[in-house]
């Protein structure tokens, strides 16, 4: 879980800093307290349903396959217009500015790279990588972060020299140029402000629910642990590490602002398009500058192999997770007799499949949201998400909620939300100086209040639908929601899974073995370059619910040692959003 956070912390995090001040860190520090959810809430009843995916739980919870399919195919597009576009862009702009490379040049050799590692390893191989990754994405950004806040003069430097920061060329007559006068405030006017208080502490915390609790790329993590005393342990050191970027990220992309106010707060499109080649603004260039300009050269590569662990990291965790969701979710409903080794092979592929597709967003990107990539992720996700998490938080506190409430709540969310998302791009939020001319529903109602309404939407419908309709009943129920995690009754399995012997599958395992012997050599090279050594090219069976990995008990010592960190985290996240309110 920790390799996880650690993964995404640059992703333009810098960058939106630069723009909108301290009010940036909410969003990590939001996070602690969802990550805390997820391993004393959502995980329980994960590891009690005995599920992979989070397809799976609602296809358990809820009975059918509409649910499982829509829930993967969302998720996928998901992680394609969001995660993996938004990581290829920000990893490639990263080597253009620090190697003078083009970009398309540098999103290949960014792409090749990850490629070669990705398809030589799994989810084991990602989560050890990315373990040594943060160590070194921590030690890198603490660096660069002590070398900034020295050329500034500290904190007080900061706000003396970033509130003065205002570009050389401007637009006549707007103040846009201007920093924000809440630069330093987490709390900001909930009608004027860019990133309004209520929205910030409630809306956020509908997409952290979503990112943190219900996504499958973080889910798969915790799901692997070896009991639930670990998985707590992994969110509240995942949730200690989301203290960081506000000082480590979101400070220095102000410090930059403050050091560079001619390329990294340019405000002119001609300008930027000179400085940074988007004419919407620069402001995503400003962690990459800041180690052009500051770090010596020796550290400057220490910072390049942060950025490429960062951006490797979190790509490899986004393919491994999408192919898991399209191989199980997907494909072997449509080939219930496929092979280990034939979904291996295809989860491999789809993930070309799912590049190609990303590099084809990557030029929308470039003119989204003023070019800020992490305002662009929080406003697609605030339109796609929501129903997402609403559904599974009616499916794990209300038994009463079923299959057709869940799915016809899903379906309106997905109307409304795409119904806004088609309208933040077909029109264009105004450049410095220009008119809003954008109907009201885009310009006065923050993505982030956007995104309570629908959560609100979803729920009522659901609940409305569910009440009008049949219950599941409750023998359907054991172990599939909060109130039911510690239940010893046999469960009856809406999905209709199959139980199979431990024999049979190690009678599996032993052909499959005698197989491989008798390959010719090139195809054992082949197999072994991708990681298939080890497949099974037999039928793929459902397995019987492991009774240790989903036990809910815990060893005291160690449960114990997981409340008092959770406690003393919280604690300290409060003190911060008190002191930088």
């Amino acid at each position: 879980m920790s390799s996880n956070v650690g993964s995404g912390l640059f992703i333009g995090l810098a960058g939106t800093g630069a723009a909108g001040g301290i009010a940036v860190g909410g969003f990590e520090w939001n996070a602690a307290w969802v990550l805390v959810a997820l391993g004393w809430i959502f995980i329980p009843v994960y590891i009690a349903a005995g599920v992979v995916t989070m397809p799976e739980y609602l296809a358990k919870r809820f009975g059918g396959q509409r649910i499982r399919i829509y829930m993967s195919v969302l998720s996928l597009i998901l992680y394609i217009f969001t995660k993996i576009s938004t990581d290829i862009f920000s990893g490639a702009l990263f080597i253009q500015i620090s190697l003078g490379w083009d970009l398309y040049l540098s999103t290949a050799i960014l792409l090749v790279v990850t490629a070669i590692y990705t398809v030589a390893g799994g989810l084991a191989a990602v989560i050890y990588t990315d373990a040594l990754q943060t160590v070194i994405m921590v030690g890198g950004s603490f660096a660069l972060m002590f070398i900034a806040f020295a050329r500034v003069g500290w904190y007080e430097g900061l706000v003396d020299r970033y509130m003065s920061a205002i570009p050389s060329v401007t637009v006549v007559n707007t103040s846009c140029h201007l920093p924000r006068s809440d630069a330093f405030n987490l709390f900001r006017d909930p009608i004027s402000g860019d990133l309004p208080w209520p929205g910030l502490v409630f809306g956020l915390t509908v997409l952290a629910t979503w990112v943190w609790c219900t996504d499958q790329v973080i889910v798969q993590r915790s799901l692997s642990a070896k009991s639930l005393s670990h998985a707590k342990g992994g969110s509240v050191m995942g949730a200690y590490l989301k203290l960081l970027p506000m000082f480590f990220i979101v400070m220095p992309g102000m410090i930059s602002r403050a050091l560079f106010p001619d390329e990294v707060g340019c405000v002119d499109p001609e300008v930027c398009k000179s400085v940074c080649g988007a004419s919407v603004g620069c402001s995503n260039i400003a962690y990459p500058k800041l180690v052009v300009e500051l770090m010596p050269v020796g550290l400057r590569g220490l910072m390049l192999a942060v950025m490429l662990a960062a951006l490797m990291s979190s790509l490899t965790s986004i393919f491994n997770s999408s192919s898991t969701l399209f191989t199980l979710d997907l494909y072997q409903k449509a080939r219930p007799k496929a092979s280990e080794r034939e979904l291996m092979i295809v989860g491999r592929v789809f993930i070309l499949v799912l590049v190609c597709v990303s590099l084809l967003w990557i030029p929308i990107i470039q003119t989204a949201n003023s070019g800020q990539l992490f305002d662009y992720i929080q406003s697609v996700t605030s339109f796609l998400a929501p129903p997402i998490t609403a559904v599974f938080l009616m499916a794990i506190f209300w038994p009463r909620a079923n299959e057709q409430g869940a799915f016809w709540g899903l379906m309106t969310g997905l109307v409304v939300g795409l119904i806004r998302m088609v309208m933040e791009f077909s029109y264009r939020a105004p450049s410095c100086g220009q008119k809003d001319s954008r109907p009201a529903i885009l310009a006065d109602v923050h993505y982030l209040y956007f995104a309570l309404i629908l959560l609100a939407l979803t729920c009522i419908i659901i609940a409305v639908i569910s009440l009008m309709t049949s219950p599941i009943p409750k023998e359907n129920l054991h172990r599939l929601t909060w109130w039911s995690r510690f239940s010893q009754e046999p469960r009856i399995d809406l999905t209709g899974a199959q139980v199979v012997s431990s024999d049979a599958v190690n009678s599996d395992s032993s052909t499959d073995s005698n197989r491989l012997e008798n390959s010719s050599w090139w195809k054992k090279a082949m197999l072994w370059a991708c990681g298939l050594t080890g497949g099974s090219t037999g039928p793929v069976s459902m397995t019987a619910e492991n009774t240790e990995l989903n036990s809910l008990q815990e060893d005291p010592f160690w449960s114990n040692v997981c409340d008092l960190n959770a406690v003393v985290l919280l604690a300290v996240n409060v003190f911060l959003w008190g002191y930088f309110a």
